[in-house]
């Protein structure tokens, strides 16, 4: 059974009940504050905290009039508490409201990404130990280059998920900040301790200089964090839509009892969970895109964030959640061949170990450049010929004259690819 990615927890965030309910938070600690500077009755202020509440339905309705998200929203309030409703707002922009009750909800998020990281981490740990030894062949551009481990490999993907947690970390501290200063961040109708009492009631910080909003910048750095998440995301995918290609078959994504690859051939074994995390990866880039498209406003705000926002804050979150949640997944029942693995190192007939026979020849002293085209001549014959590399160097006179069979035979074992493994574990695992 294929387990259900999607974060019930994350899609509540971003629910309409639970943002109503962080705009009325943010509303009822104003009142809290203005009561303790002697602005509002102490017993209004009870009365408003055990009346206060809205309805969804109500708001709808009052928006379809007003065409306005806040005012129908105050007035679903104002419609429960009754008189006192009069000091619900008192001073405030629909922006100081908005926007600290947007960072309440991005950080939120940042949270349980960040938890998603964590299992992340442990699960690349898990397999990079499981198979540290484990070699196989490694490519640059797609092409046989030398031997290394596949455990190796998860520990490269390890330390780029690793600064993903410190990114998203600074990313959730970065847009922990909130501001209830007015119309155009004045407090000309607010005084400071009214936000510097919110902001600590809601653990975020103040938007030490505002206009009517928390500037741009800052929403623009969490969610180019997010896309730099996801392409890392895209990156282990991609590695394993291409270690499941038929031609390579090295590792392969679970396949479940009852899955179908093809609606037209029975045979298929599709890498379709990485496949989806690659084409999701590009969402979420697009959503950076407009996110830095949002920073430059017309003087104090203009509203052309706004329309954004509500699309690419639960949609990059959600994403992104998802992604992380479903490559854990994918991870944790990753299946690797390493006979297969072995089988395609040796697919070149020995020409990966080049470089141990040029440097061979170089200490004997002739140059670099004499050497690399004495073996390029006869890694080129491999190329060409159904022939062994060690062979076809033995029958070279030039190299002979050089290098004897032992010498030769030295350079063909895959000792010294693997002796530092331990060394940089220990460096990526501590």
């Amino acid at each position: 059974m294929i387990p259900r990615y999607t974060n019930e927890e994350m899609a509540r965030i971003w629910s309409d009940e639970n943002r109503f309910a962080t705009w009325l938070k943010v509303e009822l600690l104003v009142c809290e504050a203005l009561a303790k500077r002697g602005k509002i009755p102490e017993t209004a202020l009870k009365r408003i905290k055990q009346k206060a509440r809205f309805s969804l339905e109500r708001i709808e309705e009052i928006e379809k009039e007003v065409k306005h998200d806040v005012i129908a929203f105050l007035t679903s309030v104002a419609e429960n508490v009754g008189r006192d409703s009069r000091y619900i707002h008192m001073g405030l922009t629909s922006s100081d409201v908005i926007d600290t009750a947007f960072a309440v909800l991005l950080r939120d998020s940042a949270e349980l990404i960040i938890k998603d990281i964590r299992e992340l981490l442990r699960v690349l740990k898990k397999r990079a130990l499981e198979h540290r030894d484990t070699v196989m062949i490694g490519r640059s551009h797609g092409v046989h280059a030398e031997p290394i481990t596949l455990g190796l490999k998860f520990a490269v993907f390890y330390e780029e998920m690793r600064r993903n947690l410190a990114r998203m970390e600074r990313a959730k501290e970065v847009v922990s900040y909130g501001k209830i200063s007015g119309a155009v961040g004045t407090f000309s109708n607010i005084e400071p301790y009214v936000e510097r009492y919110v902001m600590r009631r809601l653990g975020l910080k103040p938007e030490p200089a505002s206009t009517q909003i928390v500037q741009r910048d800052r929403h623009a750095e969490f969610f180019l964090t997010l896309s730099i998440i996801a392409s890392s995301v895209e990156k282990i995918a991609v590695e394993i839509r291409h270690l499941q290609r038929t031609e390579v078959l090295e590792a392969e994504e679970p396949f479940t009892t009852g899955q179908k690859g093809s609606s037209a051939m029975p045979h298929k074994r599709n890498p379709i969970l990485s496949e989806n995390l690659t084409g999701l990866a590009r969402l979420v880039r697009g959503y950076a895109m407009s996110s830095l498209e949002n920073i430059a406003l017309w003087h104090e705000r203009d509203i052309s964030h706004s329309s954004v926002e509500r699309v690419i804050a639960p949609d990059a979150t959600i994403v992104v959640d998802f992604m992380l949640r479903r490559l854990t997944h994918v991870l944790r029942g990753l299946v690797v061949y390493p006979e297969r693995m072995r089988k395609n190192l040796e697919l070149l007939r020995g020409l990966v170990f080049s470089q141990k026979v040029l440097l061979k020849l170089v200490e004997k002293g002739i140059t670099r450049e004499e050497a690399y085209r004495l073996v390029q001549r006869c890694a080129m014959k491999v190329w060409r010929e159904d022939v062994e590399f060690r062979d076809v160097l033995k029958k070279d006179k030039e190299i002979m004259a050089l290098l004897n069979p032992q010498e030769i035979d030295s350079c063909f074992s895959l000792k010294p690819y693997l002796k530092h493994i331990d060394y940089i574990f220990k460096r990526v695992f501590g």
